[in-house]
């Protein structure tokens, strides 16, 4: 499995210090520097310049850092899909938890699922948004994470071959404002709302619908200040709330900050919601597949 010391890196790497690392491990300090010099020379990298006013990663240190987390959550889930293999559990989907990857469609679609398929068993597999976590779920989905749900589109699939999607539903995009914004009165928004109003929007290149989306508003309404940002986490709906911005958004992502209204905007833009799994999906997930096909 992972080497352990990866784990002592990330706390150094996150508390940026030696002793407060220790302190949460544990550990004392000379064992937890012992430890990451032992990882330092194991792997011929140097991880941390070093100096009074603390750690500061190098480069190499920075790209293990954004690989570890999902070294590890990768070990992890390959210890689980062990256990589960040795209990003969064929009939379970794993399905990926996030904020933005809501498993809520279960409630409504449980019942009649259950009804048609009786032997699957769900189980919730939670994991961080960041992009190297989305990259690498996408990329093996059927190893540790059976079936995602979320936004997606044709350019998105044709960047992880073996990922297909089944389409749920088109959900319009709609605008998250603070609970203290005078839009959080209204019940539905206007464009003209938008105008003089910093919009975040996530980046070029991310979907076609988006992009789409994008373009129409910069030619038609420039009154409406468009800053991209890179990805959906918890960090950018912080953001929103925060500065008393908008941001675009979608009714299922409701639950993901509670001092935020996600509203329905006048615009016609949309993006297709669905299950995403591997292409040659288990027993189980093509059980599952079925069914909701059949239900919808």
């Amino acid at each position: 499995m992972y080497n352990p010391r990866l784990s002592i890196f990330l706390r150094a790497a996150e508390t940026g210090s030696f002793n407060r690392a220790a302190e949460e491990l544990f550990l004392s300090a000379p064992a937890l520097i012992k430890q990451i010099n032992a990882l330092e020379n194991e792997l011929a990298i140097r991880l941390f310049d070093r100096s009074h006013q603390g750690l500061k990663l190098t480069k190499a240190g920075e790209s293990l850092y954004r690989d570890a987390k999902y070294i590890i959550q990768y070990s992890k889930a390959s210890v689980r899909r062990a256990q589960e293999a040795m209990q003969e559990e064929e009939h379970i989907v794993r399905l990926g938890a996030s904020p933005m990857t809501p498993p809520n469609f279960l409630l409504e679609l449980w019942p009649k699922i259950h009804a048609a398929c009786p032997s699957i068993k769900f189980q919730l597999v939670p994991f961080e948004n960041t992009p190297e976590n989305a990259q690498g779920i996408l990329r093996h989905l059927g190893l540790d994470i059976d079936v995602v749900a979320g936004l997606f589109d044709d350019r998105m699939l044709s960047l992880y071959p073996g990922c297909a999607a089944f389409k749920l539903s088109f959900e319009p995009f709609c605008c998250a404002v603070s609970l203290n914004s005078p839009l959080a009165s209204k019940e539905r928004l206007s464009l003209q709302d938008l105008y003089g109003q910093k919009f975040l929007i996530i980046r070029k290149g991310w979907s076609e619908y988006v992009d789409a989306m994008r373009e129409e508003l910069m030619e038609k309404h420039p009154e409406i200040l468009l800053e991209e940002f890179p990805f959906y986490n918890l960090r950018v709906f912080n953001e929103c709330e925060n500065g008393n911005h908008l941001l675009l958004a979608i009714r299922k992502w409701e639950q993901v900050h509670p001092l935020l209204k996600i509203l329905p905007v006048e615009w016609e833009f949309w993006m297709p919601f669905g299950l995403l799994h591997a292409e040659e999906p288990s027993e189980a997930v093509q059980c599952l597949l079925d069914t909701v096909r059949d239900i919808l």
